[in-house]
């Protein structure tokens, strides 16, 4: 079986940093004899090329030193940012959309799988049309608030997409819950995997850096306002426990500069560590070496909070107890008092309160990492995942051997 990916992104190189859920998604769907080639748009001119092992078609859309609207940030706030990039948006459309048609008309894929249907579903409905192959559309939510609140004027082809694929996916019950609000159909939920999985010999003890008396919370993601680490720093300032507490800051992004200044402002610069981003082994060692996981996502000005929170499974496969946010498709992960603790988003005092408690409660904290992991296995891991693809990926090529041509609609 042979499946066809249409991404806003991908790995330019070997061990590019873009998608690394979606790689690790391709890698183990070929351990089970789906085959998977990506279609993406192109870098600054890259063709086409095989990554990693998976063959990646890039389709050009506009001159060599203007194709960036991907893969830098995502095109929503390119475009934000620099309004001249959305002259860029009717070629890109079109040129992918050609290119999904011509990879169709090849025979070779049983089904083509958009992700980010805004735009992508126009390539994925053009390769349907000319192939009869089945469309699968998943949405990761930020798509959805985007496209309702900035272009309204693209519901009713959203609409459209969601009742007419052949199947729809979402990553958390928020997702499906924004996609229902704009047409009401099945909706299959499939979350994304962890990239730094631990595996079923990871430690229950903390490895420590320091000496006893340190607890180390550590974050890792993107610095971008919806993670609200500006209120993490916050709640640093507002803790109670006598026990030193440190903070640990994995990740980059538009707001380092701005975090690093309130941090030194709030004179926590002994207790803060911006590490930037760093080689999976290391990442795997600081979540060895943490003794709590904290992501204290908000919703932000553009209305975009944490479509999942991937992150939070690699967290919760370390056996790491987490704090995190009631926010967005979060609550599919931290279950409050059990899997991990949540609080208000946007809420230091809260978010300090949080912290306070796991300092001073080692068997809570121990408690709540234990059922984590294996929610966590149970839920989230990759033989879960890859197994609901798979299911997905068979019954939608078996349904279209039964019937002659195009059979569109939902399927279930």
């Amino acid at each position: 079986m042979k499946i066809l990916y249409i991404a806003t992104a991908y790995d330019r190189w070997p061990g590019d940093v873009i998608t690394p859920w979606l790689v690790e998604t391709i890698h183990r769907l070929r351990d089970e004899g789906i085959v998977v080639e990506v279609l993406a748009p192109s870098y600054r001119g890259l063709g086409s090329g095989v990554i990693d092992g998976v063959q990646v078609h890039r389709f050009r859309y506009a001159p060599r030193r203007w194709e960036d609207l991907t893969h830098d940030q995502t095109a929503p706030d390119r475009v934000r940012e620099r309004p001249a990039y959305l002259g860029l948006v009717p070629g890109y459309t079109l040129a992918g959309a050609a290119a999904a048609r011509r990879l169709a008309l090849t025979g070779s894929f049983d089904v083509v799988h958009v992700h980010w249907p805004i735009p992508h579903a126009v390539f994925g409905l053009a390769a349907r049309r000319a192939a009869g192959v089945p469309l699968v559309c998943t949405f990761h939510g930020v798509e959805l608030t985007w496209t309702r609140r900035q272009l309204p004027f693209l519901v009713p082809f959203l609409r459209h997409v969601i009742r007419t694929s052949d199947a729809v996916t979402a990553n958390s019950s928020y997702t499906e819950g924004m996609i229902r609000a704009v047409y009401d159909r099945p909706v299959e939920r499939i979350p994304f995997g962890a990239a730094c999985e631990a595996g079923p010999d990871a430690p229950t003890e903390r490895e420590k850096d320091r000496d006893g008396e340190a607890f180390e919370l550590l974050f890792v993601g993107r610095l971008v306002e919806r993670k609200g680490v500006h209120y993490l720093l916050d709640a640093l300032t507002r803790l109670r426990s006598a026990r030193p507490v440190y903070l640990r800051v994995i990740g980059d992004g538009p707001m380092r500069p701005a975090l690093e200044a309130r941090a030194r402002e709030l004179g926590l610069g002994d207790r803060v560590r911006f590490d930037g981003f760093v080689p999976a082994d290391e990442l795997a060692r600081r979540f060895a070496g943490a003794d709590a996981f904290v992501l204290p996502a908000i919703v932000d000005a553009k209305g975009d909070t944490e479509g999942l929170g991937v992150v939070l499974i690699e967290a919760l496969s370390h056996r790491l107890p987490a704090i995190a946010s009631a926010a967005g498709g979060i609550v599919d992960i931290v279950r409050d008092g059990e899997t991990g603790l949540l609080v208000p988003p946007a809420d230091a005092g809260a978010l300090a309160g949080a912290i306070d408690r796991l300092v001073a409660d080692p068997a809570l904290a121990r408690r709540i990492a234990e059922a984590g992991r294996e929610h966590v296995e149970r839920e989230f891991s990759w033989p879960a995942i890859i197994d609901r693809l798979s299911t997905l990926y068979h019954g939608l090529a078996a349904r279209r051997k039964r019937g002659p041509g195009r059979q569109a609609g939902p399927w279930h």
